[in-house]
């Protein structure tokens, strides 16, 4: 069953016939978070790096922000019995969507801020397919953890 994930949203699941997509990641990015394990995985769909700068925002969508958006999805993951120790995480988005001035930078501040959450969380980025200047599409299989990110009519594996 295709289950989308919206902009500024989250899902996870641990049934296998499902896949979780997300579309249009532009400087958004996407994070897939799968448990080969336990076969529990989520996708992510944030807008902006960090939730600091609008307290009122995070509360009322969390999963706008890389900050609060990974802390909410891998507490799912958890309740689900997934282990965010042994998850696999991989990213599509961050493109500079903006003019050649690279106003706001969102993009690359979205990476930054992926990163530096994952890393004090003791997690890394196993593959990603981040910049450019191209939105993509991420899909997330249940049954076996496959990722896969489609851009420009090209489908590439992660």
């Amino acid at each position: 069953m295709k289950r989308i994930v919206d902009i500024s949203d989250g899902k996870v699941s641990d049934q296998v016939e499902d896949e979780l997509i997300t579309y249009s990641l532009g400087s958004c990015i996407g994070v897939a978070v799968y448990d080969k394990t336990s076969k529990v995985g989520g996708m992510l769909h944030f807008q902006l790096p960090s939730s600091r700068l609008n307290s009122p925002e995070q509360k009322r969508s969390p999963y706008m922000f890389a900050d609060t958006g990974m802390k909410e999805l891998l507490k799912n993951i958890e309740g689900l019995g997934g282990n965010k120790k042994k998850v696999t995480v991989k990213i599509a988005g961050g493109a500079q969507m903006m003019n050649d001035a690279k106003m706001f930078n969102i993009g690359k501040r979205n990476y930054t801020a992926i990163r530096q959450f994952l890393w004090k969380n003791g997690l890394f980025i196993d593959q990603e397919d981040i910049g450019g200047k191209n939105p993509r599409n991420l899909y997330l299989r249940m049954k076996d953890g496959q990722v896969h990110v489609r851009s420009q009519g090209e489908t590439t594996l992660l």
